[in-house]
């Protein structure tokens, strides 16, 4: 019964929300050419097209993110992940930090995945230092990192290394801190081992399927609010006051991080937008931007919420916030 008020109240009105937004994309021209009574303002328009934007660069990956985590759900055992885990802290953080660094994923379609593995029983920290290092040190990224600063191999070597030792410092101080998963609600749990040795692999892949569309439309609605947020915030805040704030390097590091939070883009394309700084902020400034996106944005936030506690999602914020200012003092202190 909770579950039905809680699709009328919430589901419901977003996914008209979504449908609406996506419709007025469709036909916006013919809306614009229409009497002056039925025309909409500028501004809503392009609020839409912004909003259209980050959902056509996240949903794909998002795709691949609850296949994967369907994946985990029905191939994978407890048993197998407890096995490949190594019992002290600080390698399992360090593995997981390696591994996401080899995963091309983004920071919205690697939120399933994370879930599903703390669900079987990955330890906390191990995921957090895998959700953040796959958005941000994949190959992917490095690659667009280089191309976008005229081929400057020394900006995309040092956006890999900020974010991978922040991402240690982060999953290291969340293991000290929390034992337990820290989810929300633990997913509907429909295991591997539920199915026999001669269960047919196309029944496994199925069920593979059928995790993976619960888990599009349960993280979905996150993606499409924090889409909507994202783009809101892109049509009426207006980034030439904020970029009048960073006067000095502190508040012009901070306003970057703050623009890398609210414009939410995709970490395969953020390097372009941050190259454009390059002539009002320094260096470190922007390295602030490159890493911090990545890590903690708008309509990943939203998505984290949804996936664990609230205790936790803010003090994994405000960790990620400080330790990334931190890092980047450092640096520019060299």
């Amino acid at each position: 019964m909770a579950q039905w008020i809680r699709m009328i109240l919430f589901d419901f009105p977003l996914f008209l929300l979504g449908l609406f937004l996506i419709y007025i994309g469709f036909f916006s021209d013919w809306l614009v050419n229409q009497p002056v009574s039925f025309q909409l303002p500028p501004s809503f328009l392009q609020l839409n097209t912004i909003f259209l934007s980050i959902l056509i660069e996240a949903v794909p990956f998002v795709l691949l993110g609850v296949l994967i985590a369907g994946g985990i759900q029905i191939f994978i055992s407890e048993e197998q992940i407890q096995k490949w885990i190594p019992k002290n802290k600080f390698l399992a953080v360090l593995m997981s930090c390696v591994i996401g660094a080899c995963f091309p994923a983004c920071e919205c379609g690697i939120v399933p995945i994370v879930r599903r593995l703390v669900a079987k029983g990955v330890p906390i920290y191990a995921g957090i230092g895998f959700l953040l290092t796959g958005p941000l040190i994949n190959p992917i990224v490095i690659f667009s990192t280089y191309m976008a600063f005229g081929n400057d191999l020394k900006i995309a070597a040092l956006r890999m290394g900020i974010g991978f030792v922040a991402a240690l410092i982060i999953a290291f101080i969340i293991s000290l801190v929390f034992n337990k998963s820290q989810l929300k609600h633990l997913p509907l749990q429909h295991t591997a081992a539920r199915f026999s040795q001669q269960s047919s692999f196309f029944s496994k892949f199925w069920s593979m399927v059928k995790h993976a569309i619960d888990e599009f439309f349960d993280m979905g609605k996150y993606l499409v609010l924090g889409a909507f947020f994202a783009a809101f915030v892109q049509t009426y805040v207006s980034a030439q006051s904020l970029l009048q704030v960073g006067d000095g390097w502190a508040s012009s590091t901070i306003v970057m991080m703050g623009l890398a939070f609210l414009l939410s883009l995709c970490s395969e394309a953020d390097a372009f937008i941050g190259a454009s700084f390059r002539n009002l902020f320094p260096m470190s400034s922007i390295l602030a931007f490159l890493v911090y996106g990545p890590m903690l944005d708008l309509k990943n936030t939203l998505m984290l919420f949804s996936v664990f506690k609230a205790r936790f999602v803010l003090y994994l914020m405000a960790l990620i916030t400080v330790t990334v200012f931190m890092c980047v003092s450092f640096l520019s202190g060299l």
